[in-house]
């Protein structure tokens, strides 16, 4: 049995506690930050861009910062430049999110595909399409004592495992992990994977998978 491999901490780009700048509810600045958003993504600099759409270093700088309203032509010109749709450019701005609250108790019982006896699944909330381009399945776990061992799982994406009561040892590509309350599993979904030894029931833990939108 091997213990979990730790690996070295990583610098994250992305701010937790970023608050979206006020200004981005108007119309010219969402518009703006999805204009240069997509332009770093593709690695072309405001001076390609220019070129690409006939349209000056300085009004380019003006239409990223928000201090100027472009017409329609001149998104039209942007959205072929950076082969994105002109509908990409608006989708920050007064847009729905979604946010669902399940209080305890109230999780849906389903059944995935794969299930097997004894696994129950009570998912915790769903949210469908968004902006994201992710799709996110929170799961709460039961394993009891009629719960069948396997090792078959496998799907897209990716899963994190958080512990919340009971042992287990789990079986993930070639390696077993050791698991007890407070423990966390963040694996790829792509190998084989599932629940090898039932160690001490019951046994509770948090699923969280998350995988491109379709």
């Amino acid at each position: 049995m091997k213990p979990a491999n730790i690996q070295p901490i990583t610098k994250l780009e992305q701010d937790p506690h970023r608050v979206r700048d006020e200004r981005e509810k108007v119309l010219e600045v969402a518009i703006g930050r999805e204009v240069r958003a997509f332009r770093k993504q593709q690695g072309i600099t405001v001076a390609e861009l220019s070129r690409l759409t006939d349209l000056s270093n300085g009004m380019l700088s003006k239409i990223e910062n928000g201090n100027t309203s472009p017409s329609l032509t001149t998104l039209q010109n942007l959205a072929n430049a950076l082969s994105v749709p002109l509908t990409a450019f608006f989708r920050g701005y007064e847009e729905n999110r979604e946010a669902i609250l399940t209080k305890a108790g109230e999780g849906v019982e389903i059944e995935r595909a794969g299930t097997r006896a004894g696994h129950q699944y009570n998912l915790l909330g769903h949210i469908g399409s968004n902006s994201s381009g992710v799709i996110v399945e929170p799961y709460l776990l039961t394993l009891t004592k009629e719960s069948d061992t396997f090792s078959t799982f496998q799907h897209g994406g990716i899963e994190m495992f958080y512990m919340l009561e009971g042992q287990l040892d789990y079986l993930h590509g070639n390696e077993i992990y050791p698991l007890e309350p407070g423990d966390t599993l963040f694996f790829d979904a792509d190998a084989p994977h599932g629940p090898q030894r039932l160690v001490q029931l019951p046994i509770r833990y948090l699923s969280i998978i998350c995988y491109p939108q379709q």
